[in-house]
C-alpha cells in the first residue's frame, strides 16, 4: 500500500473509493432507481411570480375592558394629559384588539383563503396585497373543523391569484415554499422540505402536511407552494416549546381544503356527508382476536339510529371500502364519507364473521346530525366481587345497578367493579363503571357467558379476545390477552 498521509487515509475510508485508487477494478452496481435531486438555484423567480397572489390580513375587534381598576395617576400630574388621550391600564370602557395573519387570493374576483382562527370573532377584516393596496374583506363563510376559512374582496381590476395542486402528490423530501407574515414583520418567504405526510392533530377530519419551512405566528393562512407554484397546503400550526419555528410546521392539505372552499363559496357553509356510525382503527391485537390477516379498516363500534342501521350495518363490522375505495383507517372513512354526496347511495362492503358483504348507504348531512348528544352515565361505586379475569372484577348489571347509574331497563352486560392496575386492561384504559356488553363479538349477559366466550376463543387458538366496553353512552372495542 502506497505511503498516504493520514488526512489521505481518511479521505480513503471508503472502500469503493480505495479500490478505485489503487486499481483493483471494484465493481459498483448503479442505484439506478434512486434519483436525487438537487436544491433549486434559486426560489427568486418562484417568489416574485407568486408573491402579488399572497396577502396580509389585519383583523379588529371591540373587546369589554376590565371593570375595575382606575389610572392610577395624581391629580395634576404631568402624566395626566398622556392618559387622558391614549387611556391607561384598567381604564373602564370596550377597547379594540387587532390581529395579524395571512392569506391568499384563489380567483380573480376576490376570493380569499385564511385560517379560521385569524378572523375568527373579528368585526373587520382588513387585506393588504404584495403591491401595498388595501381593501375591506367581508366573511364569506368558515369550517372550524378544518380551520378554514373563505374572505371576499370587491377589487375595481382582476386580482392575481393562485390555484390548488394536487397535494396527495407531494412526497416526503420534496420542495416546499411558504410565504406570509410572520410575527407581524410583513411579506415573507421561507423554504424547506416536506418533512411527514398525513399527519392529525385533533381533528375528524385532519391531513396535516408536516414541513421544516419556517412557519411563525402570523404565517396562519399562508400558503404553502409546491415548485410549480401551486398551493398545496394552508400553513395553520406549529409545535415549539417557545412561540418560534423550530422547523415543525402544518399546513392543511390543499385536497382537504379546496373541497371545503368550494362548499363555502356555493353554500357558506359546509355540507358533508353523514354515515351513522361509531368506528374506531382496527388494532393489531383486534384484528389477531378477529381473525383477520391485516390490521386495517374502520371497527364499527356502535350503530344508532341513521343511515348505516338503515341499510344493515351492525356493530361488529369492519368496513374495508366505500364508495370503492379501500378503507384504511378509521379516520380514512371519515375523511371519504365527508366527501361524499349527500342523499345518493354508495356503496359499502363490509367484513362480517369472516365474510364480506355489500350494502347501500344514502348518507345524510352530518352538520344536521351532530345536535343530538348522548346522556353520559354516571360513575359506578363499588360493589360485591362476582368474578375475576384479564385483570377485571365483574359483575352482571342488575336492577340496583341500573336505577343507580340511570340506565335504560334493556341495557345489560357485565360492569365492571374494578381493575388492576397492573394489568393489560388497565394500560388499554378500561375503568370501573365500564359496561362490557360484547365478547367475542356476540352478547353477554352473565358471568358464565363470559367464560363459555373466552373458552371458545382458546380453542380457536386465539392469543386475545374482543370485548365491546361501552362508557358513557359510547362504545369502543378493546382486545385483552386470554389468560392461561
Amino acid at each position: 500500500m502506497p505511503d498516504l498521509s493520514p488526512s489521505i487515509r481518511a479521505a480513503l475510508r471508503s472502500s469503493t473509493l480505495l479500490a478505485l485508487v489503487l486499481g483493483f477494478g471494484l465493481s459498483v452496481a448503479p442505484a439506478s432507481d434512486v434519483q436525487a435531486f438537487s436544491a433549486p438555484e434559486s426560489f427568486a423567480e418562484l417568489a416574485e411570480k407568486i408573491s402579488p397572489s399572497v396577502v396580509n390580513i389585519t383583523t379588529s375587534t371591540v373587546v369589554a375592558a376590565p371593570a375595575d381598576g382606575m389610572p392610577m395617576v395624581p391629580e395634576g400630574s404631568p402624566f395626566q394629559d398622556f392618559f387622558d388621550d391614549f387611556g391607561a391600564p384598567g381604564q373602564r370602557g370596550p377597547q379594540r384588539s387587532e390581529a395579524l395573519g395571512s392569506g391568499f387570493v384563489i380567483s380573480e374576483d376576490g376570493y380569499i383563503v385564511t385560517n379560521n382562527h385569524v378572523i375568527e370573532g373579528a368585526d373587520d377584516i382588513e387585506i393588504e396585497f404584495f403591491s401595498g393596496k388595501k381593501l375591506k374583506a367581508k366573511l364569506v363563510g368558515t369550517d372550524p373543523k378544518t380551520d378554514i376559512a373563505l374572505l371576499k374582496v370587491e377589487s375595481d381590476t382582476p386580482l392575481p391569484f393562485v390555484s390548488f395542486g394536487n397535494s396527495d402528490l407531494m412526497r416526503v423530501g420534496d420542495w416546499v415554499m411558504a410565504m406570509g407574515n410572520p410575527l407581524g414583520q410583513g411579506f415573507s418567504v421561507s423554504a424547506g422540505i416536506v418533512s411527514a405526510r398525513g399527519r392529525e392533530l385533533k381533528g375528524a377530519y385532519d391531513d396535516y402536511i408536516q414541513t421544516d419551512a419556517a412557519i411563525n405566528r402570523g404565517n396562519s393562512g399562508g400558503p404553502l407552494f409546491n415548485m410549480d407554484g401551486q398551493v398545496v397546503g394552508v400553513n395553520t400550526a406549529i409545535l415549539s416549546p417557545n412561540g418560534g419555528s423550530i422547523g415543525i410546521g402544518f399546513s392543511m392539505s390543499s385536497n382537504v381544503v379546496a373541497k371545503v372552499v368550494d362548499q363555502l363559496k356555493q353554500y357558506g357553509e359546509t355540507r358533508r356527508g353523514w354515515l351513522g356510525v361509531r368506528i374506531q382503527d382496527v388494532s393489531p391485537e383486534i384484528a389477531e382476536s378477529m381473525g383477520l390477516e391485516v390490521a386495517a379498516g374502520a371497527l364499527v363500534s356502535d350503530v344508532p339510529d341513521g343511515p348505516a342501521k338503515a341499510a344493515g350495518i351492525k356493530a361488529g363490522d369492519v368496513i374495508t371500502r366505500f364508495a370503492g375505495q379501500e378503507v384504511a383507517s378509521a379516520g380514512d372513512l371519515t375523511r371519504r364519507v365527508a366527501d361524499a354526496p349527500i342523499g345518493e347511495a354508495v356503496p359499502v362492503i363490509v367484513l362480517r364473521g369472516g365474510k364480506t358483504e355489500t350494502l347501500q348507504v344514502t348518507l345524510g348531512r352530518r352538520e344536521e346530525a351532530e345536535a343530538a348528544a348522548v346522556p353520559a352515565s354516571a360513575p359506578a361505586e363499588a360493589g360485591p366481587k362476582e368474578m375475576e379475569t384479564m385483570g377485571l372484577t365483574l359483575a352482571p348489571v342488575d336492577d340496583e345497578m341500573r336505577a343507580r347509574l340511570g340506565l335504560e331497563p334493556s341495557v345489560q352486560g357485565l360492569m365492571v367493579l374494578g381493575v388492576d392496575q397492573a394489568s393489560e386492561a388497565f394500560t388499554k384504559g378500561l375503568a370501573e363503571g365500564d359496561i362490557i356488553t360484547e365478547v367475542g363479538q356476540q352478547k353477554v349477559v352473565r358471568l358464565q357467558d363470559l367464560k363459555d366466550r373466552i373458552k371458545e376463543a382458546k380453542d380457536a387458538g386465539r392469543k386475545s379476545i374482543l370485548l365491546l366496553v361501552r362508557r358513557g353512552g359510547d362504545p369502543r372495542f378493546v382486545a385483552l390477552s386470554i389468560e392461561d
